[in-house]
């Protein structure tokens, strides 16, 4: 190899440096190119992919189907502003996303943005203008993006809020289950009722938003009794259920949609992240009559919904909803849970596995005892893993969770390959922190 293609990442990272605003959080990986659940970076090393952009390759780097319909798309036009002129994607997404729809209701409809806050905004929007209500509930170590509306409910000061305030009003949150940390259904419920009882009048909230499984906020999946009884509580109050399932579904957790473990249909689902196959594309669907509250030009964007977008959700829906995806996505789950949970006992400082199908996380803790958060392991870990060629995000309140996000094509091999680099970074960063 020359020398020039030795400093390859170098040159990049250089050039980030001098470029690129420093906000934007960047490890120092250059990809070159990507396919299934692998990634090579622009120096040739190859990478087993545990993070899948961030859940937005559930079907996969370059699914063939998605790729072909993107080419074929661009043959065709580019962009057309869906408020200027209708095309069958856009429309044809919108059928899909009804077909597949777990929303109460038997007319379902949906608008198509750019991004998973732009949806969690707008079904905030659609939610005001169905109920009349200005108020919004939303839980603890909750993420639903960084516009002003979403930052704002988001959970989390470092680094999403602090010194962007003031924020937006008519914002509450309650406490969600956390299990591990002994937060129940039963605790969770009650200071709900509270909250009605002190912060704010249930008559004037317009919806609630809840992630079935919490993604940023540490892989927190919800117990089975929680968003039944949390249903009820909106119908008691005609509170709307509002469902992010931003990276939490589009298969990440085996069915379509993670609310499907659950039994429990919501007046609105929003959708994102691997809704597009690697193009930025997310949606709020939900019965005709909620979504319809907004008048003719009330909601929109110039990019929403996008063509090639379009054109490569359509793949995307397809895969993700057939048969066999289901039975890999389940298999992989399982093939993980066992992995994880074997890690765990031999890891001192894993202190649960959790999550649900393929969606699973470790958390890591100094003492099993006390569960003290521990952060600066899980970004040794991080660290440590991308030397061996895994690429692993951390997440949680305190940074203190390790996700796996790998794509749902991934090999037996290059599970079982990454699992085994997971436990060596683990070990390295605990024997690094003595």
């Amino acid at each position: 190899m020359s020398l020039q293609e030795r400093n390859a990442t170098e040159k990049v990272l250089d050039a980030r440096e001098r470029y690129v605003a420093a906000g934007v959080s960047t490890p120092p990986l250059v990809v070159a190119r990507a396919e299934g659940a692998r990634i090579e970076d622009v120096d040739g090393n190859t990478y087993i992919d545990f993070a899948g952009g961030l859940g937005c390759q559930n079907t996969g780097h370059g699914l063939p189907a998605v790729v072909s319909a993107i080419h074929e798309q661009a043959d065709r036009y580019l962009h057309q502003c869906f408020m200027v002129g209708m095309y069958e994607p856009y429309v044809e997404v919108c059928r899909r996303l009804a077909e597949l729809s777990p929303c109460r209701g038997e007319q379902q409809k949906s608008i198509l943005l750019n991004s998973g806050a732009e949806a969690v905004e707008n079904a905030v929007k659609i939610a005001r203008a169905a109920t009349g209500r200005p108020a919004v509930v939303v839980f603890d170590r909750a993420f639903h993006g960084r516009t002003l509306l979403t930052m704002t409910m988001t959970s989390k000061v470092v680094p999403y809020k602090r010194g962007f305030g003031p924020f937006a009003p008519e914002v509450y949150r309650a406490p969600a289950p956390y299990p591990y940390r002994g937060v129940t259904t039963d605790d969770a419920i009650h200071e709900l009722e509270v909250l009605f009882k002190a912060d704010v009048d249930p008559q004037s909230v317009a919806c609630v938003v809840l992630e079935p499984v919490q993604g940023e906020g540490g892989f927190v999946d919800m117990p089975l009794d929680f968003p039944p009884r949390l249903q009820e509580l909106c119908q008691r109050y005609g509170i709307l259920y509002v469902d992010d399932e931003v990276q939490a579904g589009v298969g990440r957790t085996g069915p379509v949609w993670a609310i499907e473990h659950y039994g429990v249909e919501p007046d609105l689902l929003v959708s994102g992240k691997s809704l597009g196959g690697g193009l930025p594309l997310a949606g709020v669907t939900g019965r005709a009559e909620i979504v319809d509250a907004v008048p003719a030009g009330g909601l929109g964007g110039t990019f929403g919904g996008n063509p090639l977008a379009c054109a490569a959700a359509l793949a995307v829906l397809d895969e993700v909803s057939s048969e066999g995806f289901r039975r890999r996505a389940d298999e992989i789950g399982e093939r993980l849970r066992v992995g994880l949970e074997a890690i765990r006992e031999r890891v001192d400082f894993v202190g649960e596995v959790r999550g649900i199908g393929p969606m699973l996380a470790l958390e890591l803790v100094e003492d099993r005892g006390t569960k003290t958060p521990a952060s600066a392991l899980a970004s040794a870990t991080t660290a440590a893993a991308r030397e061996r060629g895994l690429i692993l995000l951390s997440c949680g309140l305190y940074g203190n969770v390790i996700r796996i996000l790998v794509p749902l094509v991934v090999s037996d091999e290059d599970l079982d390959r990454g699992l085994e680099l997971l436990e060596e970074a683990l070990v390295d960063a605990g024997t690094r922190a003595t």
